[in-house]
């Protein structure tokens, strides 16, 4: 969530992420929460830029819809409420805290990789090219982050188009696991391309969590994303 945008309620006043956190804290009551209130707070701050920007807008909607549950479920008779020994375990609470760990790992791996682009960038073009003999035919080129990023955005697209994203609440995604996964699927079938690795999701979550794997993978030179040709899909192999 930008650093820009801030919630203001009678009780509180500051970035959306930290209002989650006090409630997880139960420094907050979800009872003082106006979910319609931040929502249409967060629309006028997005009318005021005139633009939409598709990463805040996603990390918004996965944080409010986490609020909304966990205010529903505070309204739930004591009698429905999970039993005590799997109140931790199960309390969307600590679901919230999980994906915003995620999401500024992912930010975190983005940034990095975008710092690598950039200096890749400026060595390209400080150098020369003195004949035509020195131009080599664009084969299986390496994959930046903006490529990366823009097929990762294409796969939501696609999934939102098919009206095929399911609910979050009660998913239990890791960056580890999905590495895992990840690493078996280039190991047994060779190269992957990118749209396959999503091919079976149906939910923001996993999508997210899968990319910030890929993100790993690839800082950790385990996998390489190439790309044959200059309009060719993304393809997962096995690092060199």
């Amino acid at each position: 969530m930008t650093t820009d945008y801030k919630v203001k309620l009678e009780i509180f006043e500051g970035p959306l992420d930290l209002l989650l956190y006090l409630i997880k804290r139960d420094e907050l009551d979800i009872y003082d929460i106006s979910i319609e209130r931040i929502t249409r707070q967060y629309l006028e701050y997005l009318q005021a830029f005139k633009e939409l920007n598709i990463d805040v807008a996603g990390e918004f909607i996965v944080m409010a819809a986490n609020l909304l549950y966990i205010k529903s479920r505070s309204l739930l008779p004591v009698d429905q409420q999970p039993p005590e020994e799997e109140a931790e375990e199960d309390d969307p609470r600590w679901e919230l805290i999980r994906q915003l760990i995620e999401y500024k790992k992912f930010k975190e791996a983005a940034a990095q990789l975008h710092d690598r682009a950039v200096e890749q960038e400026n060595i390209f073009v400080r150098g020369e090219i003195s004949t035509s003999e020195s131009v080599r035919p664009l084969l299986l080129g390496e994959v930046g982050i903006f490529q990366l990023i823009n097929a990762f955005q294409n796969v939501i697209k696609r999934v939102e188009a098919r009206e095929e994203l399911q609910q979050i609440f009660g998913e239990n995604y890791t960056v580890s696991d999905k590495i895992e996964v990840i690493l078996a699927r280039v190991s047994e079938g060779g190269a992957l391309k990118f749209s396959e690795l999503f091919a079976e999701m149906a939910s923001r979550v996993e999508i997210v969590v899968t990319f910030l794997a890929l993100l790993e993978l690839i800082r950790l030179k385990q996998v390489r994303a190439m790309q044959p040709g200059q309009f060719g899909e993304i393809e997962i192999a096995a690092g060199a």
